[in-house]
Order: C-alpha cells, then structure tokens, then sequence
C-alpha cells in the first residue's frame, strides 16, 4: 500500500548542518549536538514565542512550524507594516530584560582577532577592495567596546522572525543565543533594512547608540563573508552583505 508522503523542502544546507521543512514540522539536522542543547535550553528560557519542540533524536531536532510568514528577507523589500517591525524591537527588549543564559559569548577581545583575520584574508586574496574593507573595519571599531551582557538570540536574522500582521508570532532558531550585546541582536535584525531600524528602536523602546549598530553592521558582514562564499551563499547579491558594506562608504 502506498503512504502518502508530504513533500519535503530544503530549508538551508551547508557542511556544517540542514533544515527540512516537511509538511508542518521543521527537521534541524546538527552533527554538533552541543549546539542543539544550547538552543533546547535557550528556548526553555525565552520569555517570547518559539517553536513547539515536537520530539528529539539526535543528530534530528522535529519543530512545530511557527504561523504566519517572516518580517522579511535579506536582499528583498520587506512587506511588512513599521508596526511589525516596532513590535519586533519590542520583543527584542523583552528578551533582553530576561535573566542571563548560562552560556557565555564571545568576548571583545575574541571578535576584535577574528575580525582583523577575516580583514587580512579579504584584502590577500583581492576578495574585497582594500578601501572596502578599511573603511569598514573602521566603522567596525564602534562596535568593540565594552557592554554590558543580555540575553541575546545570536543570529535574529528577519527570516527567523515571524510575523502575523503586526503581531509577532514566533522566533526561531536560537543555537546562538548566549550573554551578549544588546545591539548586536538589534543590528543583524536591521541589517541590509537600514530603513527599519527607526521602527525598531521604538518599539525597544530605549535610546540606543547608532553608531554601535552601524559598527556592527560592518562588523557582522566582514566577519561573515569567507564563511558564505565556502558554504555556497552569495554576499554580493542585490541587498546582501557587499552592499551592506559599501553603504557605509
């Protein structure tokens, strides 16, 4: 007798690990199971909507799909209303008035070798423009300063953030979450929509410093950069990191 069999979506692949959409139940395959517990745990504690964790059998995490559609995508207008994106900063805020997460971030002095590495393998290999890449690390500089640790998400990317209307409904993937800077969330879920950001600071609904979150918007896509070209994404599409980078030019 045939089964019928839901059809199954590549979500994102690369060496490091997949995500399967099929039906409604999202399947995130990690060889590093030390990952998967950090974002187990992180979900236990969040004090915003996440996924459902329908059951876990290693190297497989099975999530309920969240409702709704992403706030947006990188590289594409978003359609969503500045309502959605206030309510976004909100949610951001509440995460950070959370009680600290075990786990630990990197720290500044950690980020600052690593950026000055990726600069260095940029500009050898004629990857980027020397100018590219000096003026960037420059403006990165705003962002390697002291903070004081939140609990962050690590990774809130627009697509891992779901909207119904100008309700949020869900964030995924928290592998990354740890103690880190408030900005850093608040710039990687503006980067490449600069044109957000005023929406989004509303809704946090604190003053922030722009400079810091324009530091790491430099700072995000330099880092970056070697590691999506070797996983087979495209930093030099319309809206993604290159442009990113030559805005602040």
């Amino acid at each position: 007798m045939m089964v019928d069999v839901q059809e199954v979506k590549v979500v994102v692949a690369h060496d490091e690990r997949a995500t399967l959409r099929v039906g409604d139940v999202f399947l995130k395959i990690d060889a590093d199971q030390t990952r998967v517990d950090a974002e187990v745990e992180a979900m236990a504690m969040v004090p915003i909507p996440t996924p459902e964790i329908l059951w876990r059998k290693p190297p497989v995490l099975a999530l309920a799909a969240l409702p709704c559609t992403p706030l947006g995508r990188l590289g594409e207008p978003s359609t969503a209303s500045p309502a959605a994106w206030a309510a976004a900063g909100a949610a951001v805020r509440t995460l950070h008035d959370a009680p600290l997460p075990p786990r630990l971030g990197r720290s500044v002095d950690e980020i600052a070798s690593d950026l000055d590495s990726e600069c260095e393998w940029l500009v050898t290999n004629g990857v980027l423009p020397t100018d590219l890449v000096t003026r960037n690390r420059q403006v990165a500089e705003a962002a390697l300063r002291p903070w004081t640790p939140v609990f962050i998400h690590g990774d809130l990317q627009i697509t891992h953030v779901f909207v119904d209307g100008d309700e949020i409904t869900g964030v995924l993937d928290w592998s990354e979450a740890a103690q880190g800077d408030a900005l850093f969330d608040l710039a990687i879920l503006t980067l490449g929509h600069e044109e957000h950001l005023d929406d989004v600071v509303a809704g946090y609904g604190t003053d922030v410093d722009l400079d810091v979150i324009r530091g790491w918007w430099s700072l995000r896509s330099l880092l970056a950069f070697r590691w999506l070209v070797e996983h087979g994404f495209d930093p030099s599409s319309p809206g993604c990191e290159i442009d990113v980078l030559r805005s602040r030019m």
